[in-house]
């Protein structure tokens, strides 16, 4: 029998912290649901102490979601261990997650203290969260750069004090494969009493190598694996959990461990977080990219056609890829719309439904044919607008490489049309500029991404934007087969997100 590797999601915790990708209480049960289903063993659903938000999000993720581990995140002080237990206390199976640093880095320059009394307070965290809860997980946070032996002090003491799960994370992803791998064998040498507590893994991608150092601490004994959808998370991301679960997969002879995740749920996960944090997918990600089941040169082609085996080493429907050929156009009634949406795995309510086929009509006028990919986009933007305190309604532009661009937009409140004119640097801006006069709110561009979601000349576009608005940035996505009219729809949204917040 191969090793039961654990995996420990933390999407909704870590992957949460990048600008723009912050979730409501509806959205971050909705992907603990969805992670409940792709079979991860601990959600780490938030850090209970960042925000009185977050502390009922996690409430709410630990009432509500059965099977994994619920696990907050704390740090190594009492004020914050009392929030995370009543963050997670209602939960079938609670976790609390304290953490500390334990690198001179840290000690000296963020904690201005020395190792002994760092060590004193790590001890009397776990012995303060253990009164609450039995499963407690302590990390050595930035453990990748500690002295080596303080670092099984900490831990040892740490076990001693009643710690269930040992973190011993690449913080700032400064590690490399060789040298991670030997930390993790060395640690379990020199510590015995890791055989007790199943020791974890949490590395981060500065280096581009969070999954290559989780693996390689795999090979030398780890048993528990950090990581995020799509690898999101502070700075340049986490390890990512698709790349980690199909490698222990695919190569499974190799490393002699296994997880228990439903790999067929990997894609459908995929998308919800990319579209609930507006956060795009590169078309060459590994496992979930647009492109990672693309075959275009014409030596590959023929390979495939002969044996997929030739240029696949996953089959695409392992990880949840479905190739469709049935294609809608604007002459498709409401029943096959229907029937190709639950072909698609998505069942609607009425009211859902009504939504999708508006938003399908108007693009199918404009578009020859609907393929999946188009459906699939029209959907889960639908499914995952914000409340519109403004609606699109119509735009023109007169543009030219002779004359500044001029827009004209026309907006929708509360079902009155309010219509406005701007210049700009492009048509693009110039139609930022008047849904910002319409609104009475100005924002600061922060990102922009424009890509075709489908081949072809008639392909719809999807847009996404972040915009800084009062010193908070909101992120915002929309769809077109007009490019600008998606630019249009995304900044619009993300405006709608700002007032929906609450902060106009």
């Amino acid at each position: 029998m191969s090793r039961k590797i654990y995996v420990f999601d933390t999407t909704l915790r870590d992957g949460e912290q990048v600008p723009g990708a912050k979730l409501n209480r509806r959205q971050k049960l909705e992907i603990a649901e969805q992670l409940a289903r792709l079979g991860v063993d601990v959600i780490e659903a938030g850090f209970p102490c960042s925000s009185p938000e977050d502390l009922k999000a996690v409430q709410t993720v630990a009432e509500q979601v059965k099977g994994p581990v619920i696990a907050a995140l704390a740090r190594a002080i009492p004020a914050d261990i009392d929030i995370a237990w009543e963050a997670v206390k209602k939960a079938g199976r609670p976790r609390i997650h304290v953490f500390l640093g334990s690198s001179d880095i840290h000690l000296q320059k963020k904690l201005r203290r020395d190792r002994e009394s760092a060590l004193q307070q790590a001890v009397d965290a776990v012995k303060y969260a253990k009164k609450y809860c039995e499963d407690v997980e302590y990390s050595t946070e930035d453990a990748s750069r500690s002295d080596f032996d303080y670092l099984c002090r900490v831990i040892e003491a740490c076990i001693k004090a009643g710690a269930t799960v040992i973190n011993v994370p690449d913080t700032v992803g400064y590690a490399i494969p060789e040298q991670y791998g030997e930390l993790i064998r060395n640690l379990r040498e020199r510590v015995p009493a890791l055989e007790k507590v199943i020791l974890s893994v949490h590395c981060h991608n500065d280096l581009g190598l969070a999954v290559a150092n989780s693996l390689a601490a795999i090979r030398n004994g780890a048993q528990q694996v950090e990581c995020t959808i799509n690898g999101v998370g502070e700075r340049a991301g986490n390890a990512s959990l698709e790349e980690i679960v199909m490698a222990l997969r695919t190569r499974q002879s190799f490393y002699d461990a296994h997880t228990d995740i439903v790999t067929t749920e990997i894609y459908r996960t995929s998308r919800m977080v990319s579209r609930l944090m507006n956060i795009p997918v590169q078309p060459n990600k590994a496992i979930v990219g647009a492109n990672a089941f693309a075959h275009s040169s014409g030596i590959h082609q023929d390979g495939i056609l002969k044996d997929r085996s030739t240029y696949e080493i996953i089959r695409p429907e392992d990880v949840g890829v479905k190739a469709h050929s049935l294609v809608l156009t604007a002459r498709s009634g409401r029943a096959a719309l229907r029937h190709r949406l639950k072909e698609l795995g998505y069942n609607l309510t009425d009211e859902q439904f009504e939504r999708v086929h508006k938003r399908f009509l108007n693009v199918a006028d404009r578009k020859k044919e609907i393929s999946g990919q188009d459906l699939t986009s029209i959907v889960e933007i639908e499914l995952t607008t914000v409340p519109e305190t403004y609606t699109f309604h119509s735009l023109q532009i007169m543009s030219g490489n002779t004359m500044q661009p001029l827009a004209s937009v026309t907006l929708l409140k509360e079902g009155q049309p309010l219509t406005d004119a701007a210049t700009g640097n492009g048509p693009v801006n110039a139609v930022f500029n008047c849904i910002e006069r319409i609104t009475g709110v100005e924002g600061t561009l922060r990102d922009y991404d424009l890509k075709a979601v489908t081949m072809g000349k008639d392909a719809l576009g999807e847009a996404m934007v972040r915009v800084e608005i009062n010193g908070s940035v909101y992120s915002g996505i929309g769809t077109s087969p007009d490019v600008i009219e998606a630019s249009a729809r995304a900044y619009i949204n993300a405006f709608n997100r700002f007032f929906a917040n609450g902060t106009a």
